[in-house]
């Protein structure tokens, strides 16, 4: 009588990780105290610390990790730990650089003084304009000036009659003639007591009325007094010129002390060197111009100069205050949210003035998140950074060189460019660039400057450890948003089904999932779902509503596959048996959500040199890694089974129904299986659908998305009709990967469904075709009846077949 085999099944404790809500020790969230934690990210913490705290050149920061694993706020929450967080930097200037206008001077004042040196410059301008004007308004300076200009006067008075008189003299007379619009001073002989020109003497010698001697005479006088007129004119001038210099040199004695005064207050309240330079070129400017701080006749404005159509005539002596930390409390923490190059490095505006033309001036410099995280910390999206046009040469340049020049960034420079280059600004800022891993290996890798630049790499994990800590760090997580967004308490079941979540997010029974923006998402749906019950705190049927109700809006692809599969457009037996035919395992990955479902694998197999021929390679649908598992599987028949013999076989394998690409080679043991079956001449059973890698030693391997698998096969067996038979064949390993939903459990508990863990093919090929499998023999033969019997005699056939053909073709040659 044939003895009967029996299977070891997963235990139904094995099936499901529990949370037990005692074992929390509160009755709901109410009861924490809470705590700014950082949760599950030891390694990257200390990373964060030591970037954040060595001021060395280079220790710049790359944070990876996947989104929602608390990057942001883990770098946010450790910059309050720094001591550089207590120094609050200087204030930062631009003004003008009176020997090179196009090289704006930079000034660094300490923090809040350099709002308070603007309101002084401003004030300094104002006072001058108005006190100025009143000064050259005065008696004293009006009378003073008028002796120096009545002097002038005087002395060219003297000048210009003394040469009149000697010009009277000889007969001539000094007269002003006019040229079109103009008039010139000549001198010009008197006849008959008229000036006559000598255009009319010359025709009076022709009509004999004057001698061409006198006329000669006449003409050598005119010349000499022409000469003699023109040293009186220069004279004059230069009477002119001193009398200007005694008015400069008057207006300079009367403003000098008003200047001075207010510009040494100014240095004796900062006392700072670099201003000082830049003020006493102020006070030499102002002295050299101060016709702008008089008022024009008939000017109303209060300041002289000032008006509508003009811009502003002290700009000279106005100050850009490019960085204000007046008020500051702390160095400056910028989240960058847009670093494109002009929000990054700054930038030097250029307007259009009324004839259209492009201006700029020290003025339009305007600082970038850089500079203003200057003695602080600035955090950027890496991506963000890389892609915008001419951001990632200039960050690595300032933070290389610790120095940033602002420039007017115009990639299409035809359209906008300024002449300015301000002064270089030394800029001590500490960069934390946020990025996935494989950013940072490309980066690492393909860029010399980044591993001089970036020292520092704080890896996020995605998941971790399950311990008491851990649990109750989730249940601390619980009351931080629930306290945040003011969201109703969260009683014990309903946090324990929040942790109980967090595993299945992870995939593992001892790990806990740290992308915590799925978990604060359900956190804030089911405390929707509360709400809607009209109940005070959040239980655990509203954390299992909100999970259901989050994969019912993503789970239109699997519904529809599961119409198909139930309405026979897809087949999928889940009953009996077929040669050759085996239930793999898929799964489905929409991007925000995954589903496993059945494919129906096949095999056929004959006589032929061409060994295993996959179908999904052959018409360029199967993916790398699903290659490698054909070749794998290959192997595993070649050393089992081929030691005696050629493996003169020809076997075909198929994803039935799969129109679109296959990879991962979860479906090796299964296409074994299918390969053995159509071997055998075994029927397999449909009620059991496999996964599981498989190595050449025929060692079941490990898969990934075990539990949706699982779960893909239960919900088209139930649609179908649960037999009590029906169940699914996975790797021994992954029974700590498991985290079957509630009703998968429940049926496992009732027998109605069944979950065998395999360590080998062996194993696998037995509960498939309840046939045992057969161990090889000392004489290399297996057991007869058993499984690997009839495989390798099926093969044995197939070899003995092809030595005949192969002979019989020969001898057609010969």
């Amino acid at each position: 009588m044939k003895k009967a085999l029996h299977f070891k099944k997963v235990q139904v404790d094995k099936l499901r990780w529990r949370c037990d809500p005692k074992s929390l020790g509160f009755e709901s969230t109410d009861e924490l105290k809470l705590r700014a934690d950082i949760i599950g990210q030891r390694r990257a913490v200390n990373a964060l610390r030591l970037g954040l705290d060595i001021e060395s050149l280079g220790y710049n920061i790359f944070v990876t990790g996947l989104v929602g694993t608390g990057r942001k706020t883990a770098v946010n929450y450790l910059l309050e730990e720094t001591e550089r967080l207590k120094r609050i930097p200087d204030d930062k200037l631009y003004v003008n650089n009176f020997k090179n206008p196009d090289m704006p001077r930079l000034i660094r004042l300490p923090a809040r003084q350099g709002r308070s040196l603007k309101k002084d410059m401003d004030e300094l301008v104002e006072y001058l304009a108005k006190n100025i004007s009143s000064v050259f308004e005065s008696e004293d300076y009006q009378r003073r000036k008028k002796e120096i200009v009545e002097n002038l006067k005087n002395k060219q008075k003297k000048l210009l009659k003394g040469f009149e008189s000697e010009v009277a003299k000889e007969k001539f007379t000094l007269i002003q003639l006019q040229i079109g619009a103009f008039t010139k001073p000549t001198v010009l002989p008197v006849i008959d007591g008229k000036p006559v020109d000598f255009n009319q003497l010359a025709a009076w010698v022709k009509e004999g009325k004057l001698t061409k001697e006198r006329l000669k005479r006449l003409e050598e006088k005119h010349s000499e007094f022409a000469d003699k007129m023109e040293a009186v004119f220069k004279e004059m001038i230069n009477l002119e010129k001193k009398v200007n210099e005694q008015v400069k040199s008057l207006d300079n004695e009367v403003v000098t002390p008003l200047v001075e005064d207010r510009i040494n207050e100014i240095k004796d309240r900062y006392k700072n060197d670099t201003l000082n330079e830049y003020l006493d070129e102020v006070k030499e400017d102002i002295l050299d111009n101060l016709a702008k701080f008089q008022k024009p006749e008939g000017q109303t404005s209060s300041l002289p100069g000032v008006s509508i159509s003009q811009g502003d005539p002290f700009l000279e002596y106005r100050v850009n205050l490019l960085i204000d930390n007046f008020g500051a409390k702390k160095a400056p923490v910028i989240f960058e949210t847009s670093p494109t190059y002009r929000n990054l490095f700054g930038t030097v505006e250029v307007t259009p003035d009324r004839s259209g033309n492009w201006r700029t001036d020290f003025t339009k410099i305007k600082a970038g998140s850089i500079l203003r995280a200057d003695g602080g910390f600035l955090i950027i999206e890496a991506l963000d950074a890389l892609v915008e046009q001419g951001v990632w040469p200039a960050l690595k340049r300032t933070l290389r060189n610790r120095k940033i020049e602002i420039q007017n960034y115009a990639p299409f420079y035809m359209i906008s460019i300024s002449a300015l280059k301000p002064e270089p600004i030394q800029c001590d800022v500490k960069v934390a660039m946020v990025g996935d891993a494989y950013l940072y290996h490309l980066l690492y890798n393909h860029d010399e400057d980044f591993k001089k630049i970036f020292k520092v790499r704080a890896d996020f994990d995605s998941v971790m450890d399950v311990k008491r800590e851990s649990i109750m760090e989730y249940a601390n997580f619980v009351k931080k948003i629930v306290t945040n967004e003011k969201l109703n308490p969260f009683n014990k079941k309903a946090v324990a089904a929040i942790v109980e979540y967090g595993v299945r997010l992870a995939g593992k029974q001892n790990k806990l999932s740290t992308q915590f923006n799925n978990v604060a998402d359900i956190l804030r749906e089911a405390n929707y779902w509360a709400h809607k019950d009209n109940t005070s705190k959040v239980t655990e049927k509203h954390v299992e509503k909100a999970i259901e109700e989050k994969m019912d809006r993503s789970r239109l692809t699997e519904e529809k596959i599961q119409e198909m599969i139930e309405e026979g457009t897809i087949m999928i037996d889940t009953k009996g048996s077929v040669v050759g035919q085996v239930n793999g395992l898929s799964v489905y990955d929409t991007g925000d959500y995954s589903f496993g479902r059945p494919s129906r694998i096949t095999a056929k197999a004959s006589v032929g040199g061409s060994g295993i021929i996959n179908i999904e390679r052959e018409a360029e649908l199967s993916g790398r890694i699903h290659s490698k598992g054909v070749l794998i599987l290959a192997g595993y028949l070649r050393s089992k089974y081929a030691q005696d013999k050629p493996l003169a076989m020809s076997a075909s394998l198929c994803f039935e129904q799969s129109y679109s690409g296959v990879e991962g080679d979860s479906a090796s043991s299964t296409e074994v299986y299918a390969l053995l079956s159509t071997l055998s001449e075994l029927p397999v059973r449909q009620d059991i659908a496999v996964t599981g890698s498989v190595n050449q030693k025929g060692e079941i391997q490990p898969i990934g998305g075990v539990n949706q698998k699982i779960e893909g096969f239960y919900d088209v067996c139930k649609a179908k009709g649960l037999t009590g038979t029906q169940g699914v064949m996975i790797p021994h390993q992954n029974i700590d990967d498991l985290m079957l939903r509630k009703d998968v459990v429940n049926s496992v508990k009732k027998a109605k469904f069944h979950v065998y863990p395999i360590k080998t093919i062996d194993q696998g090929i037995e509960i498939l075709t309840g046939v045992k499998a057969g161990k090889r023999k000392k004489d290399g033969t297996y057991e007869k009846g058993t499984v690997n019997y009839l495989v390798d005699k099926k093969l044995q056939e197939f070899a003995d077949t092809w030595k005949s053909f192969r002979i019989g073709e020969e001898l057609i040659k010969a």
